[in-house]
This record gives C-alpha cells, structure tokens and sequence, in this order.
C-alpha cells in the first residue's frame, strides 16, 4: 500500500478547517491592519486567532481558521440584508 493511498479528497468542511495568516485574512475581509487588530480586540463575532507555535515570543506566528473567517464574512452579508 502506497503512502498516497490513504489521502482522501480534501472536502470543503476539511478546506474550512485550514489556517490563514494574517496578509490572507486581510485580503478576504478587504480590512486593513489597523482594523482587523481593532476588531479582534472589541467584535466577540470576529475570528479569534490560533498560535502556530509554543513560543513565548510576542510575535509569535498566529493564524485564522478559514471556516471562522468564512463565517463572519457570511454574517456581514446577512446583517446587510436584514438592514436593507
């Protein structure tokens, strides 16, 4: 049995579980930095980040799961759309 052989399909709920780094989350909420930091401080609704690593480090490496992110992108829309 080869090593490939066990890989399934990766399926859109597998996709959703995937990180995103910051430059990415940016770029599909369209928010700038300043934002996303501000948000992440004051919006319980907004994706809370992960660390990537143990280290102590104050920048250590951090990112966003892409269903969370998905999801609070949906919930914009649906806000738009009961407002409208």
């Amino acid at each position: 049995m080869s090593a490939n052989s066990n890989k399934q399909p990766v399926s859109l709920s597998q996709e959703s579980l995937r990180f995103v780094r910051m430059p990415e989350l940016l770029a599909l909420t369209c928010l700038s930095r300043t934002t996303a930091h501000r948000l992440m401080k004051t919006d319980p609704t907004f994706p809370k980040p992960v660390k990537l690593s143990d280290s102590g480090a104050r920048n250590a490496p951090v990112g966003f799961v892409l269903g969370e992110v998905q999801a609070w992108i949906e919930g914009r829309i649906a806000a738009r759309e009961q407002r409208a």
